[in-house]
């Protein structure tokens, strides 16, 4: 049976920044230039596709009339980069298959486009989006391990092919619909991923005029590398110093979850375009209908501020609305009262998540006496590959794996020198080249994640809740991962199963975050089991309304069942500040009344699914458990993946 991947690449918008990729490539040849900055964000709305391996390079997709058309070609580089250069619907795609074929020696995939709700040519760059999805199928179906910058590259290099003068700001995408801050410096590109401190209500709407982007870029370029007037020497402050203090505003704007000010550097910024950069341009950077939308007093009591989008000119607009009601009234008043191709998209609240919880500070009485002389979170599993890894390095080394920086591990009073002991050692050089090659380099792995790790002690066991609360003082109210010590987990996807989970948290509009599997119904009473309904949108995400924790078969079936099916936890969350507000006075009325029984995280989710403030998703993977003797020996015989 053909290995088929499920792929989504988000079209990009560039909030700010716009040029300064291009211009910041000119370092190479003027010093006194200044590194581009750009923030981008992928949006929701963008091209889903199914691939899988084939002998030829195929595509079927839709054309704008939404008809189905394909498209097949040999697999080879020479007839791949002769179909790039003609102009038609797949020469993109057939610029990067030509790309890997060359560098990557690859055979053939078949696309199969599902469905398309990106709009094209409105300064989105669905074009870098359908070369990013391309790049994706290769580098998922051949396990070419490809870096999300690498991605970036290929597609890049494989749009290249086509002729195509796309900027190198355009293959953000690659990231999702994580907004990023991009570096342009000489030819290199770093990219950090921002965190959406609340949701940003945007429109974007095709101005329906008319632009001419092979004319800018000729003009604004004559600046470049060495200005010969005043235009220039403007023109070059506004797209070095000038843009690097509105990126900082901006992205402290964003993260901070601050609209109205976000707004006005919007204004602020294309008030900056208008003085400084339009001059070098001003047949084209006049731009009298994209200034006609940015004045209209009919559309001020429902925008923070606009601005212009990509080269600018008559293109495109971007306008940041006050709230969802007032998105839609903007749509519907530039699409019905001025004539113009207007749509809105979301910024949820999320991005990058830095920290992560994992309690293991309980006594593991039912593995005992094993963990009499060992911590349950150290006991042996083998990998596929025949390493041996206490369970602990399992889940660390998935964390890193995630882009965590910071690893908080909850322990009991008197195991701190044995957590130490772990990863506080000096290199010892000698023991290290005694090992076994095929394990040697797992030497600096282990080195390598418990630079990440921290311990904290949970002085009192006041229960599971009141151990996670510990972490609180060192999280400065950011979400977090929660992963639970009994378990270790498998992906059936490229994406790990902490991934899943944290994409879910990016797509949520920064709600908490369970995980959960399919139980049968009859093991219910094992589980916390969770209710709620799927998004039709995203069929993997729940809306949480009601959770359980151990109900009984009868109970859980007649209850608790969605679409005939028992759902329950699988072991990792996404926890937000409110989790952690409840946990802080739940444990102040412990303090009050002991007999009030013990601090749980349970009961926080519980009290989030009832205000509608917590998402399931539904991880395509397995968990694992090693916190029962005969889970245990499961584990240790199934997980390497022999049976």
């Amino acid at each position: 049976m053909k290995k088929t991947v499920s792929l989504f690449v988000p079209g990009r918008l560039c909030l700010f920044g716009e040029h300064s990729d291009w211009a910041g490539s000119y370092m190479t040849q003027n010093a006194d230039l200044v590194e581009g900055q750009a923030i981008v964000t992928g949006i929701n709305l963008g091209i889903y596709a199914n691939a899988e391996r084939s002998e030829d390079f195929e595509v079927t997709s839709f054309d704008v009339d939404g008809n189905e058309i394909s498209f097949r070609c040999p697999m080879h580089t020479k007839e791949l980069k002769k179909q790039a250069g003609e102009t038609m619907l797949f020469s993109y795609c057939c610029g990067v298959a030509a790309y890997m074929r060359e560098n990557y020696h690859v055979g053939g995939v078949k696309i199969t486009v599902t469905r398309v709700n990106l709009p094209m040519k409105k300064g989105l760059s669905s074009s870098a989006a359908i070369c990013c999805l391309v790049a994706k199928a290769f580098n998922e179906l051949y396990g070419l391990h490809i870096s999300t910058r690498g991605i970036m590259q290929v597609a890049y290099r494989g749009e290249l092919l086509t002729g195509s003068r796309c900027g190198r700001l355009d293959q953000a995408c690659a990231y999702g619909e994580t907004p990023v801050l991009m570096h342009f410096n000489q030819s290199e590109i770093d990219v950090e991923k921002l965190r959406v401190g609340t949701t940003f209500y945007w429109v974007i709407a095709d101005l329906c005029a008319g632009k001419d982007t092979k004319k800018i870029l000729a003009y604004l370029n004559k600046a470049y590398p060495f200005a010969t007037d005043e235009t220039g020497i403007r023109e070059q402050e506004a797209l070095g110093r000038d843009n690097h203090e509105v990126i900082k505003k901006a992205r402290k704007a964003i993260e901070e979850g601050n609209p109205e000010e976000l707004g006005c550097i919007m204004t602020e910024a294309q008030k900056l375009f208008d003085e400084k950069i339009a001059p070098a341009c001003i047949d084209e950077l006049a731009s009298p209908v994209l200034h006609s939308v940015l004045n209209d007093p009919h559309l001020q009591k429902w925008i923070y501020g606009a601005k212009g989008v990509g080269s600018q000119g008559d293109g495109t607009v971007q306008l940041l609305a006050k709230n969802k009601e007032a998105q839609q009234k903007i749509i519907d008043y530039l699409n019905n009262e001025r004539h113009m191709e207007a749509f809105g998209f979301q910024l949820n609240a999320g991005g990058k998540i830095k920290k992560a919880i994992i309690p293991i500070a309980g006594a593991g009485t039912r593995m005992f006496p094993q963990t009499f002389f060992t911590k349950k979170a150290l006991l042996p599993i083998m990998d596929e590959s025949g390493v041996v890894k206490p369970a602990l390095m399992y889940m660390l080394e998935e964390l890193v794996d995630a882009e965590i920086e910071d690893i908080y591990l909850i322990i009991g009073v008197g195991e701190e020198e044995e957590y130490k002991r772990l990863f506080d050692f000096d290199e010892d050089k000698r023991y290290r080249d005694s090992l076994p090659e095929s394990v040697r380099n797992y030497y600096d792995r282990i080195e390598e994640v418990g630079q990440k790790v921290h311990l904290i002690v949970q002085k009192e066991k006041k229960g599971f809740g009141h151990a996670v609360y510990q972490a609180y003082k060192y999280l400065k109210k950011e979400p977090v991962v929660m992963m639970l010590g009994d378990f270790i987990y498998k992906s059936n996807l490229e994406l790990s199963c902490t991934r899943q989970t944290i994409n879910a948290y990016n797509k949520s509009g920064g709600k908490a975050v369970v995980s959960i599997k399919r139980v049968p119904f009859e093991d219910s009473k094992n589980y916390g089991i969770i209710h709620g309904k799927f998004k039709t949108e995203r069929p993997y995400l729940m809306d949480v309304d009601r959770m359980i924790e151990k109900p009984d078969p009868e109970s859980a079936r007649e209850e608790l069942a969605v679409d005939g099916e028992c759902f329950a936890t699988f072991g990792q969350y996404v926890l937000t500040d409110e989790i952690f507000q409840y946990l802080g006075q739940e444990i102040a009325k412990q303090e009050q009344a002991p007999e009030s029984g013990e601090v749980d995280v349970t009961k926080a989710l519980m009290n989030l699914a009832q205000k509608g403030e917590l998402i399931g998703v539904d991880v395509d993977g397995e968990s694992y458990d090693v916190g029962l003797p005969e889970m245990y020996y499961r584990t240790f015989v199934e997980y390497r993946g022999l049976c």
